[in-house]
């Protein structure tokens, strides 16, 4: 373990000497009359296609090229964007969404009611997307008029709305979206602030200000480049040194070096996301082997790890440990399945029972970033105490998405920036066949009451339904995923930069933001 901290000491060092000068602030002059804002990203996004993309950071990114429906404020009450507003039929069963007038997109195409039941179509239909599970329940799409769109649903659909607040709410230009086919993420088109200019792969995204969108008396910055920097020692110095104006993901430990810098400003929320480790269940060969097939072997896993510990010894107690895809904070988390306490004596009896001959080793995926690397580490330790012994194997970010997609992994430790409905942390994971269940876990009952709680708007209801799945996950290690903990979203920026907010889902939103 030593080894693995010091080596990537070493990696931070000369990373540092070569980012700092590569990111060194513009010169004065006529060069630097627009003004720029530089965000550092924790990792490279994938690809940028409101359908088909799955990273956090490319969330980032499409808070600026890419308008939605709706948005969530910092309570996360829902609130109009690129709608005006939404009535939802008696049954339940069809949703009206008044849309804004004098939209256009990038291209100059106009935004109308033709245009969002195109984007949803694209969502619901393309191969490969990942927002289909996210609004599946959509039916048809009916254009009233040309700025009205009738959603009629196959059943009442609560989390909708909410889902319409991200990437399945983004609207995307239909003729430009037509002629790129798959390709539209190498350059999208789309109705937001800024409007996308160039991708350089793991260096750079640079946007530039939409002079025709609808809100522009509260665009202020003429361009925005994001450049994906691993190391967080890199991006931190970077910030520090003026090379950066904005950096995600800040570490825990570093909270004190950055509220005493007078240059540097702290914003935080409790992130509606999780850390998990998912444990391929049954996704290809590399399920075969008694922790994918044994639940006795699952229930001494989790039994090896303590969430408190790790809290403490990565974060510094900043974090939230948590069991559920819901932090023990929010009003859906079910106090029928506290978190379990480690108990390394039961989980060496459970082990033996289970005719496991120990150390039983485990190829363990983890994406190659400072935290993730230390958690991974902990539960190495954590693990090897009662008989597991985890390969650790850091991956790239994006490589490891593509990898648990084709089940090259026993063991994936990885994270989700969270919804503000709870379907949107749950549904995609859990039921059978969905994109997101790389596990391949499959159970009746946990899809039964997974919809269930889709066609109820009562929180009891939904909350009861939600109490059967955590029945069936919950105990025992008995789910795809053993969750770990749930983040703060810590975002650090220069004093220079005024008007910044930040919400509860961790993306930077750039509407309103100026540069001193």
């Amino acid at each position: 373990m030593k080894d693995i901290i010091r080596r990537s000491a070493l990696a931070a060092v000369s990373a540092l000497a070569f980012s700092t000068l590569a990111l060194s602030p513009p010169m004065s002059g006529a060069a630097s009359a627009q003004t720029q804002l530089r965000v550092g990203l924790a990792e490279d996004p994938d690809v940028l296609d409101p359908s088909l993309a799955r990273t956090y950071v490319g969330r980032i990114v499409f808070s600026s090229i890419c308008d939605k429906l709706f948005d969530i404020d910092e309570n996360l009450k829902i609130v109009p964007q690129l709608a005006l507003s939404h009535e939802t039929s008696e049954d339940g069963k069809t949703v009206t969404i008044k849309l804004r007038p004098g939209v256009k997109f990038h291209d100059g195409e106009e935004f109308n009611a033709e245009a969002a039941k195109y984007s949803l179509e694209r969502h619901l239909n393309m191969k490969g997307s990942f927002r289909k599970p996210e609004i599946s329940a959509i039916e048809s799409i009916e254009v009233a008029d040309p700025l009205t769109i009738k959603l009629h649903l196959k059943a009442p659909f609560s989390p909708l709305l909410a889902q319409l607040t991200d990437r399945a709410g983004m609207m995307v230009a239909p003729k430009a979206a037509e002629a790129a086919g798959d390709k539209f993420g190498l350059h999208p088109v789309c109705a937001g602030p800024y409007k996308f200019v160039e991708r350089v792969q793991q260096d750079r995204i640079v946007v530039e200000k939409f002079a025709d969108y609808w809100n522009k008396d509260n665009v202020f910055i003429d361009k925005i480049t994001y450049l994906p920097i691993v190391d967080s020692t890199v991006r931190l110095a970077n910030l520090k040194s003026g090379s950066l104006d904005v950096i995600e993901r800040v570490l825990a430990t570093d909270i004190k070096a950055v509220r005493e810098d007078k240059k540097l400003k702290l914003s935080k929320a409790v992130s509606l996301g999780y850390v998990g480790l998912t444990i391929n269940l049954n996704n290809g060969p590399k399920s075969d082997n008694p922790l994918a097939k044994n639940p006795k072997v699952r229930e001494a896993f989790e039994l090896s790890i303590d969430r408190d510990a790790i809290n403490q010894v990565v974060f510094n107690g900043e974090f939230v440990p948590g069991n559920q895809w819901v932090s023990p904070k929010n009003p859906y988390y079910q106090e029928k399945f506290p978190i379990p306490k480690r108990d390394v004596a039961k989980a060496k009896a459970l082990l033996k029972e289970a005719g496991v001959k120990t150390p039983l080793s485990i190829d363990f995926m983890v994406p190659n970033g400072v935290e993730f690397r230390s958690v991974a580490e902990v539960v190495q330790s954590m693990a090897a105490e009662t008989g597991f012994d985890l390969k650790i194997r850091l991956t790239e970010f994006a490589t490891s998405l593509k990898q648990s997609e084709d089940g090259n992994y026993q063991l994936y430790l990885i994270g989700w920036s969270g919804r503000s409905d709870p379907d949107g942390n749950s549904y995609s994971f859990q039921v059978c066949n969905q994109p997101q269940n790389t596990s391949k876990f499959c159970d009746p009952e946990v899809d039964a009451a997974q919809n269930e709680a889709r066609t109820k708007s009562d929180v009891a209801q939904r909350k009861a339904a939600y109490e059967k799945v955590a029945a069936k996950l919950t105990p025992k290690g008995a789910g795809p995923i053993v969750y770990i903990y749930h983040p703060q979203v810590l975002v650090a920026h220069t004093d220079r930069l005024e008007g910044y907010k930040q919400m509860p889902d961790g993306l930077i939103r750039v509407v309103g933001l100026k540069l001193k």
